[in-house]
């Protein structure tokens, strides 16, 4: 007696183009604007209807996080009974989120009755990278399946030759960054490749480890953080760990050069091709063959890069991930070169997506691997070898340009500045504001006046955090409170204008009595005679 055969597979994005497609024009309409997407003529059918016309199954069972309306209309149209598995996961590219929906589907669908002797079939095409991993790694362990994929119009049965040993991966998908704890042990000093990243965090570490897993892989790494954080320092460092070390290193700012150019710049262009085009060109995914393409600011590329960008990532049928075919403007013929893909911004792309203004098939070849780099307010024990090395680089640089140069040092009260100053433009304003300091001071050593007026002028105590004082160095807690007692003593008798009795409500006290002997005993100076 045959099998059973129980079909698993997300909806993909490429799918519901697909029916979109053979749509009237008015469902089309609201089915392409759910996707913020256009038809694609190529997208022979979509792989699940594909898959649906080479092979018979018994079950059909189809996971969606599109609308529900989206899953109804596709299970119409491909006929057939199938059964929908609405689920939400936190974005595509979210691992946790996508196991936890996953696994829960996969065991009410083989613990059902009359199931124990089925075949699970899943079908690895739709949905995005990080839900084909899942795919692989249940698929080969909890819930053994045999695995389809279709392309082109083509099914097959694909064979995966290894077997994972899973008893931990639930708990280890959890925590995106569980699985690196062990490197947090190692700072960036010890790693190869990673040397020019400073610092000792918890937070840096696990960059870090993150990005040096992704190093070794020929996959693209979306570098997400806000500006100034280290993006292009982290990706030369993952090309410097990777095989291709010895390959060119092409970074290309997305936002930095005009759209009408950048075309060119990415892709080249013959002599002629338009004007100004006075020689030929060679573009950055030619210069970048054998090794790293960096593009930092990918979310400031306008639609149609976009879907250029798409295009040149998708790798023909047969040919290695890295494999980038394009053609230069006014070239009659295409060019090809291997070449990994980093990409970098600072905005938050999944809301792009959803505002229309980012491609989402792109956003899913980029995110293959993500990586968050910490801001420096989440990294302050950085802070010291941060200037240390900052300092030293300053020096250095200075003694070049400047015969009989005296080193700058840092105050232990510049220190204290530096912790509690937030640095809204993350590391790189960090730097840049010591060497202003560096350049404008009389002295040897740089003060937090020097700090404050590289800054714009004088930084309102607000800003500064009270609880951020390094300890050790002559710190002494109980004199430490005392200031803070004094500075809001102080300023409750300023906003009161001298009342006591008012200032003791401000701040909570029961009669104006406690308030004045506090005043006396913390020797509160006021410039107005009490009342």
């Amino acid at each position: 007696m045959a099998l059973r055969r129980l079909l698993v597979t997300w909806i993909g994005h490429a799918d519901l183009t697909a029916m979109a497609g053979e749509l009237p024009e008015k469902e089309r309409s609201r089915v392409l604007d759910a996707l913020k997407t256009k038809i694609d003529s190529s997208r022979h059918g979509g792989p699940i209807r594909t898959l649906l016309t080479k092979e018979t199954f018994d079950e059909i069972h189809l996971l969606s996080n599109y609308q529900p309306f989206l899953a109804e209309w596709f299970v119409k149209w491909i006929g057939g009974k199938s059964e929908i598995h609405q689920v939400k996961i936190t974005n595509p590219t979210d691992y946790a989120s996508i196991f936890r929906a996953t696994d829960t589907v996969l065991a009410s669908i083989v613990k059902g009755p009359g199931r124990e002797d089925a075949e699970l079939c899943i079908h690895l095409s739709p949905g995005s990278p990080a839900m084909v991993a899942i795919w692989v790694l249940l698929g080969k362990s909890r819930y053994p399946a045999t695995f389809f994929q279709t392309h082109d119009g083509q099914s097959w049965k694909t064979e995966i030759p290894f077997d994972l040993a899973f008893d931990f991966v639930p708990e280890l998908l959890q925590s995106a960054d569980l699985s690196f704890q062990h490197l947090a042990a190692r700072s960036p000093q010890e790693i190869v490749g990673f040397s020019r990243i400073i610092g000792n965090s918890k937070a840096i570490r696990l960059a870090v480890g993150r990005a040096q897993k992704a190093a070794i892989r020929d996959v693209p790494v979306l570098i997400m953080g806000e500006t100034g954080t280290g993006k292009e320092l982290f990706a030369r460092a993952i090309h410097d760990a990777s095989p291709r070390k010895n390959g060119p290193f092409i970074p290309i700012n997305c936002a930095a050069i005009p759209h009408d150019l950048l075309e060119s710049e990415l892709f080249g262009h013959k002599k002629g091709a338009f004007t100004g085009a006075t020689s030929d060109h060679i573009g950055a995914f030619e210069q970048a063959n054998g090794g790293t393409l960096f593009l930092d600011e990918i979310g400031e590329c306008v639609p149609a890069m976009q879907s250029k960008l798409l295009r040149v990532l998708q790798p023909p049928p047969g040919e290695g991930p890295c494999y980038r075919l394009f053609r230069p403007i006014g070239d009659s013929a295409d060019r090809s070169s291997d070449v990994r893909l980093i990409a970098a911004t600072n905005k938050d792309l999944i809301q792009a997506v959803e505002d229309h203004r980012f491609r989402e098939d792109l956003y899913y070849r980029l995110a293959v691997i993500t990586l968050n780099l910490p801001p420096l307010r989440e990294r302050k024990s950085d802070i010291p070898l941060l200037l240390e090395a900052f300092i030293r680089q300053i020096n250095a640089d200075f003694k070049v340009q400047e015969p009989g140069y005296k080193d700058k040092c840092i105050s232990d009260a510049t220190n204290v500045f530096v912790r509690r100053y937030p640095w809204p433009g993350n590391v790189r304003q960090l730097f840049n504001v010591l060497v202003q300091a560096a350049v404008m001071s009389g002295n040897d050593v740089i003060e937090p006046v020097d700090l404050e007026s590289a800054l714009g002028g004088t930084v309102s105590n607000s800003i500064l955090d009270p609880l951020d004082q390094p300890l050790g160095n002559g710190f002494k807690l109980e004199k430490h409170l005392e200031n803070i007692q004094r500075h809001y003593l102080r300023r409750a008798m300023e906003e009161a204008e001298g009342t006591k009795s008012k200032a003791a409500q401000l701040l909570g006290i029961a009669n104006y009595q406690t308030l004045d002997a506090q005043l006396k005993r913390l020797d509160v100076k006021l410039n107005d005679s009490d009342k």
